[in-house]
């Protein structure tokens, strides 16, 4: 096939990577919003018991990617970004098809596991894509865009797929995996052909793994991760529940399809703008603005277990989720500009492996509380989320401030 030009490669490479994690995430979010009911047999109705086994199952897939994910960081560096991500996305897609024939616990969970590793083999290469070719002064911005399209693609999957918990029975939904399986695959097609050949094949390096070892373990490095761990904690449990806790509560499954559905296209204006507001005013900023709206979002959320959706707390809620939206694109321009080309998917790798092992803590840790403690037990986990990102952006700070003074007395 032809060789790419050289100024047309790098656009035609974003093109890829932002098409494809469109399909992905979108792929993702139809099929994790119905998981739950899908392993249960029905659509509303959670209890102690069934909270559990959906929670271990769904919590096997962030296994998967944690324990993987630094291998796929290391292969995009040493054999291009591209293989790997195909690689991913055509295991994933085919693990999808399977599992729309079975609803055995027993195939699931080793399913699900094989799915969290084409997971990590999937995000790691197409963010180091995207900082591979992102400009200094446009990182923010450039991972805004990212960003936006990987939530819309969440989010309008989970959109669709509440909807369909409200709208079909039960024993449609293995249509809701082959669905995915092909949304996946087409956006296999979609980068595929939007690289050419010049992608496609790998551009094998040479590098030292003691390097590798000493940038992924740098202190600002994982100051910038962590809180990751800390708000997939949160975000994993929703992923995994909300549809059919939300359907148990009363709340129709459509309603909450629009509303999801509506904040996706917010999401689609709103971070690119704030990854070129990262830009201009400092990426730490921008984080500090998104780790109080976290904070604002814990508090209220304890308050809404605790009274329901009052029009108050969700029109608070939804303020808060701007604010949080504002540390994705710093946070991930932030960790772009402390990485190094030359391990730079495995640099990204750790960021992916947070969102899994948060993904992993998260899950045992509500549905444990949950189980135990009933109401008090989240309230106790919005709270503990909310004191840890607020001790981690501390931290954050301090280290800024040593440099800041460090470079001034050279």
């Amino acid at each position: 096939m032809h060789e790419l030009e050289p100024v047309e490669a790098p656009r035609r490479e974003l093109r890829a990577v932002l098409g494809a994690t469109f399909f992905v995430r979108f792929g993702f979010g139809l099929t994790v919003s119905v998981f739950a009911a899908y392993i249960l047999g029905r659509s509303s109705g959670l209890d102690a018991d069934t909270v559990g086994l959906v929670g271990v199952i769904a919590a096997l897939s962030p296994i998967g990617e944690f324990s993987t994910v630094v291998l796929s960081g290391l292969a995009a560096d040493r054999y291009g970004r591209f293989p790997v991500l195909f690689g991913g996305m055509a295991v994933a897609a085919a693990v999808l098809a399977v599992v729309s024939f079975t609803r055995a616990a027993w195939a699931l969970a080793p399913l699900n596991l094989v799915f969290g590793v084409a997971s990590g083999a999937i995000l790691a290469p197409s963010l180091a894509v995207v900082a591979d070719r992102a400009k200094a002064t446009e990182r923010g911005r450039e991972m805004g865009r990212f960003d936006a399209v990987n939530l819309l693609g969440w989010i309008l999957g989970f959109a669709i797929g509440f909807g369909l918990l409200g709208l079909v029975p039960n024993h449609v939904l293995p249509w809701v995996f082959r669905l995915g399986a092909a949304l996946l695959f087409a956006g296999l097609v979609v980068a595929r052909y939007s690289v050419g050949g010049q992608g496609a094949r790998g551009r094998p390096t040479t590098f030292d793994l003691a390097r590798v070892r000493a940038a992924i373990l740098r202190r600002d490095v994982l100051l910038v991760v962590l809180p990751w761990l800390v708000i997939y904690m949160l975000i994993g449990t929703a992923f995994v529940f909300l549809g059919t806790a939300s359907t148990g509560a009363g709340i129709p499954a459509t309603y909450l399809a629009a509303v999801i559905g509506g904040g996706g296209l917010v999401l689609l204006a709103t971070q690119p703008y704030l990854g070129h507001l990262a830009d201009r005013y400092g990426r730490f900023r921008l984080m500090t603005v998104g780790t109080v709206g976290f904070v604002l979002l814990m508090a209220i959320a304890a308050l809404l277990s605790t009274y329901g959706p009052l029009p108050v707390l969700l029109g608070a809620a939804g303020v808060s989720i701007l604010l949080a939206l504002a540390y994705g694109p710093a946070a991930l321009a932030a960790l772009t500009d402390l990485s190094e080309q030359l391990t730079r998917a495995t640099t990204m790798a750790v960021y992916t492996l947070m969102i899994s092992l948060g993904m992993i803590t998260g899950l045992a840790a509500s549905t444990g509380l949950f189980a135990a403690l009933g109401a008090v037990g989240l309230d106790l986990f919005f709270g503990s989320i909310a004191a840890a990102l607020v001790v981690l952006t501390g931290l954050r700070y301090v280290d800024l401030r040593r440099a800041k003074v460090a470079s001034a007395m050279v």
